[in-house]
């Protein structure tokens, strides 16, 4: 595990600076590698004894986007399967074949919006499929809510629509148009670790915003957010739970600065600031 850990880590590294480096617009080697292996976990499949994933990814960008991969486009795929062939690994799903990523360009797109379909293939389907529509990729979802998935044409999947600009703009707009509430940390040790103005979510995903080494703890294990009275937290159907003062979280609640959380063998006191 430790090992496997490790690996995926180096290619998220070089994803992120040796291609990172290269790309101004919105859109990153890294966004893609990290919204392309959400997509595998959200359309696994579940046989009796084995987890199935998708291993044909189709990645929608702008035209301006686009142009920018322009002489690296098959490097940058070439590392986004190899990180989702070590993703598939470590979270133990069944690939039909290695990971195939093809891009394609959408007028309708603008700057830092992207799209991404995930398709299991088996082997014996023909590999080139007819390009899947994406509709609606104007408007830009809100932040903190699930991007809206756009239809596809019939016998392919859905695509969903991504918009790395909202996702940086939306927590300083929510800032502005509502009365600041304090920000909120959560205390492991002597570590201090700060949540995002919009509130986060807690698991052993490298796409939360708080993550925690603990094998007792979900990818996604819970979230933390603000409310009107303060902030309160949720269980995002982990297979643990979470114990707050000791009890176990039946639905959202309030939190108070000193509450104890537990998540797996993990303690966490919440605190403001």
């Amino acid at each position: 595990m430790n090992v496997l850990k490790s690996v995926e880590t180096t290619i998220a590294n070089l994803l992120e600076g040796a291609f990172g480096r290269i790309f101004r617009s919105e859109v990153r080697p890294v966004e893609l590698a990290r919204k392309l292996a959400r997509e595998m976990d959200e359309h696994r499949t579940e046989s009796l004894s084995r987890v199935y994933a998708p291993n044909e990814f189709s990645v929608w960008l702008s035209p301006r986007d686009r142009t920018r991969y322009e002489g690296v486009e098959h490097e940058v795929i070439d590392e986004l399967c190899a990180y989702l062939l070590e993703h598939a690994r470590r979270e133990g799903l069944i690939l039909a074949s290695p990971p195939h990523i093809a891009f394609h360009t959408d007028e309708r797109l603008t700057l830092g919006e992207f799209g991404i379909q995930a398709q299991l293939v088996r082997h014996d389907e023909q590999r080139e499929r007819p390009p899947a529509g994406v509709r609606g990729a104007g408007a830009a979802p809100a932040a903190g809510a699930a991007p809206a998935r756009a239809a596809s044409p019939e016998g392919a999947g859905e695509t969903m629509i991504y918009s790395a600009s909202a996702r940086l703009r939306g927590p300083i707009e929510e800032a502005q148009e509502r009365r600041p509430v304090p920000r909120a940390m959560l205390a492991l040790g002597a570590r201090r670790l700060l949540l995002p103005p919009a509130g986060g979510t807690v698991g052993r995903s490298r796409d939360c915003d708080i993550v925690l080494d603990d094998a007792g703890v979900s990818r996604r294990h819970a979230e933390i957010r603000p409310a009107a009275g303060g902030w309160t937290i949720a269980d995002l159907g982990s297979t643990n739970g979470v114990l707050l003062n000791g009890r176990a979280l039946g639905s959202r609640h309030a939190l108070r600065p000193g509450d104890r959380i537990e998540l797996g063998s993990t303690e966490i006191i919440f605190e403001l600031r």
